[in-house]
C-alpha cells in the first residue's frame, strides 16, 4: 500500500502546475482552470436542491494526473505528476500513461 500523501505537498504541487495553466496532457485540449462542478447537477449524497448550488465535479474540470499511477510503483513527486480534464483523469484511470497519447485522431504516439 502507498505511504500517506500529505495534503500540503499536494496543495503545492497542484497549484505549481496549475500556475502555468498547461492543456491536458492526455487529450491535449485546453482547460479552463475555473470549473469547479456542474451548476444545478446533485450526486448521491447531496443534502438536496435548497442547500447546495451543484455538487457534480464538472467532467472538463483540472485535475492533477499521475503519469505512473502510485499503485503501479509510481512515486508522488512533481515529476509524476501533469494536468488533466477529470474525464480523461477517470478514463486513464490506474492504467501507466506509456502507449498512445488519448488523442481524438489516434495518430499521435508517445516517443520512445
Amino acid at each position: 500500500m502507498p505511504a500517506r500523501r500529505n495534503t500540503t505537498t499536494r496543495d503545492r504541487h497542484r497549484a505549481t502546475i496549475a500556475r502555468s495553466r498547461p492543456p491536458c496532457a492526455l487529450c491535449g485540449d485546453e482547460i479552463d482552470y475555473t470549473l469547479t462542478v456542474v451548476l444545478g447537477e446533485h450526486g448521491n449524497r447531496c443534502p438536496g436542491p435548497l442547500d447546495c448550488a451543484g455538487c457534480v465535479p464538472h467532467p472538463l474540470r483540472f485535475e492533477v494526473d499521475h503519469i505512473v499511477p502510485r499503485n503501479r510503483g509510481g512515486s508522488d513527486d512533481l515529476a509524476n505528476k501533469q494536468a488533466s480534464h477529470r474525464r480523461c483523469n477517470r478514463a486513464k484511470s490506474d492504467h501507466a500513461d506509456s502507449g498512445p497519447i488519448l488523442r481524438r485522431s489516434g495518430s499521435l504516439t508517445r516517443p520512445r
